[in-house]
């Protein structure tokens, strides 16, 4: 029986791409004259769709390894590859990532809307674009009707849920989680995970 070779096609391979490749990553800081290890020497591959979680204890890496995914930090040695291609160099709004830091990173000045909206306007979305958008972030994580308050007027819970719409609404390629879902209830945490 002879087999004849087929060309994959573009759709075929892009579904064998990762989404997220580190290769050989490490991160070394400075302190006080020492050097600190941060990450050593991680390989991971991330495909489409998947939902990947880092566990370990505090202090071993997991945001350092975010932050390199989205460039906030770039890593001392190896390699990070998005849907295949290097993105070392290439500063976080260029990169199709959006993060949801532990801390919210929310601008205190700026309403629950104004928040979530940041981004959309940053990319030009048109305004009726970005009004319908918001308000169908904000109804999926339950803050319908406080989009006129300030962050300082919110529950930590509250401002989780900004935090975790102004990343959804942007529709990333890859987000990335920063122990976002802890202070949601089980029926947000469900409905923020299926958006």
């Amino acid at each position: 029986m002879t087999q004849t070779w087929e060309p994959v096609s573009y759709a075929e391979l892009a579904d064998t791409t990762p989404a997220i490749e580190l290769i050989g990553i490490e991160k070394e800081f400075s302190s006080h004259g020492d050097i600190v290890r941060a990450v050593a020497g991680v390989d991971i591959v991330i495909r489409t769709g998947e939902f990947f979680s880092l566990l370990g204890p505090s202090g071993c890496g997991k945001t350092t390894t975010m932050r390199m995914i989205a460039g906030f930090e770039e890593p001392t040695s190896g390699e990070v590859r998005l849907y295949g291609k290097s993105v070392l160099g290439i500063p976080p709004n260029k990169r199709d990532v959006n993060m949801v830091f532990q801390s919210y990173a929310l601008f205190p000045h700026m309403s629950v809307f104004e928040n979530v909206a940041f981004g959309l306007r940053r990319k030009g979305v048109d305004k009726p674009e970005v009004t319908r958008r918001v308000g169908d972030i904000l109804q999926t994580v339950g803050l319908t009707g406080r989009e006129k308050r300030r962050p300082k007027e919110l529950s930590g819970g509250q401002q989780q849920r900004v935090a975790l719409a102004r990343a959804l609404v942007n529709r990333p390629r890859a987000l990335l989680l920063d122990e976002p879902l802890g202070a949601l209830d089980l029926k947000l945490r469900q409905a923020c995970r299926s958006s």
